[in-house]
Order: C-alpha cells, then sequence, then structure tokens
C-alpha cells in the first residue's frame, strides 16, 4: 500500500486508492488533456475534482503540489525508482505518462522531438490565445469597450488554426497516421473554443476544412468522450 501521507493535499483529498495515480484536475481543456491520456493508456488512477470556481487550487494543500496555483496536477505513487512522483504543468504530465507506458509517443528521436514541439505550440500559443479570447468573447471581457484586445486575440487564434489547417494536410493526426500525445493536448482546446467558447464564427472555423475533420476524429475516440468528463462536476 502507497503511503502518501507526506503530500499535504492527500490530507484534504483523500485517497481510496493510494496504489493508484491521484489525479486532481477540473474538466477544462487543460484538465482533460491528462484525464483523457490517462483512458487512452488504461492506467488506473483516482481523479478527484479541484472546484477552480471556490479557488481551491489557492489552498495551501494544493499549492504545496502546484506553485503555479492551475490545474491538473498528479501524484503517481509508482514514479521512478518505485518511490512517488508528483508532477504539474499538462504538457510535463502528458509526456511523463506516455514515457510511462511507452504509448502515444513515437520512439524515434527525430519523430518523438517533433511530437513534443506540437505540444510546446499547444502550452505556448493554443492554450493561452483560445484561453484569451474566450475571455473577451464570452466572458467578462466582452464588457470591456475597447475591442482591440478581442480583435488581437482572434487574429491569433485565426492564425493558430491555420498553421494547424496547415499541418494537417495528408495526415489524419498531427504526426500523420500515429495518434499522439500532440493531438490529446490540442483536442480539448480547438473543442471549447468552438463549443463551450462559441467562438466558432469569429474565427470562421467552418471555412477550414482539416481542423474540424481531425476534430471530429478525435472526438470520435471512445477515450476522448470519457476524459471530456472526468473529474466529473458535483451535481
Amino acid at each position: 500500500m502507497a503511503d502518501l501521507s507526506a503530500f499535504p493535499i492527500a490530507s484534504r483529498w483523500p485517497a481510496r486508492h493510494p496504489d493508484r495515480i491521484q489525479l486532481y484536475s477540473t474538466p477544462t481543456p487543460n484538465g482533460v488533456k491528462v484525464s483523457i491520456m490517462l483512458e487512452e493508456t488504461g492506467l488506473p488512477y483516482e481523479p478527484h475534482f479541484i472546484n477552480i470556481g471556490q479557488n481551491e487550487t489557492w489552498t495551501p494543500e494544493f499549492l504545496s503540489l502546484n506553485p503555479n496555483g492551475k490545474i491538473p496536477s498528479i501524484i503517481d505513487p509508482d514514479g521512478p525508482g518505485g518511490k512517488p512522483l508528483p508532477l504539474f504543468e499538462s504538457g510535463a504530465i502528458l509526456l511523463y505518462l506516455a514515457e510511462k507506458t511507452g504509448k502515444f509517443l513515437p520512439s524515434d528521436p527525430a519523430r518523438r522531438y517533433e511530437t513534443i514541439q506540437w505540444v510546446f505550440f499547444q502550452m505556448a500559443s493554443v492554450g493561452p490565445m483560445f484561453g484569451q479570447l474566450g475571455f473577451f468573447h464570452k466572458f467578462a471581457g466582452r464588457e470591456i469597450e475597447d475591442k482591440r484586445p478581442l480583435e488581437r486575440y482572434r487574429n491569433e487564434s485565426k492564425r493558430l488554426l491555420g498553421v494547424l489547417e496547415t499541418r494537417l494536410e495528408g495526415r489524419a493526426w498531427i504526426m500523420g497516421d500515429d495518434y499522439t500525445i500532440a493531438d490529446i493536448s490540442l483536442l480539448g482546446w480547438v473543442r471549447n473554443l468552438v463549443g463551450f467558447y462559441g467562438a466558432g464564427e469569429l474565427v470562421e472555423f467552418e471555412s477550414l476544412k482539416r481542423v474540424p475533420a481531425w476534430l471530429e476524429r478525435g472526438l470520435a475516440r471512445p477515450a476522448v468522450q470519457r476524459g471530456l468528463e472526468i473529474p466529473k462536476r458535483p451535481e
């Protein structure tokens, strides 16, 4: 039986199954990347819902695991050397889980780094830009009279979609025939842009051909469908 008592977060969100990977998250685009990956790999895990609406990511217990105060975070009780490994930042978690399982990351060194660059593309560009566009289009940013920020993030989001559209020419997935962590990192963000944020018309999403088809393929995967709802929100 794994001992997680050294982690303060385990006192606030106790583990019923301490031998499983502990996932602390919310089903947002960043959160579902990891739940989808866990579902795809079949690794046993236990999800804990972190209520960002009630600022639970800023509690001392959560910050002790993730000093950045964002979801998701994990503790793998069977980390390297058999010791518990805490991790934050979704991209790092995807890479770790891919290397742990040998899945969804090419073994060829050149293709491996190519895959990682697209994960970084999501983390450094797609996530921040789409998130800001959502703020100015759907949330409190709508009340700002100066529409230049909205225009900036709309134009940049359109450009990023164009990058993906070009990349997907002749490819089913970001890396061609292989579904990888690059796809897993991006699916939730593109889905939210046109769904939850309702910005599809704003970025002329229907003018694209390859990105919508890629998104449809991704959402058709059973593990993706399950992961999009994990952790389950309290009723």
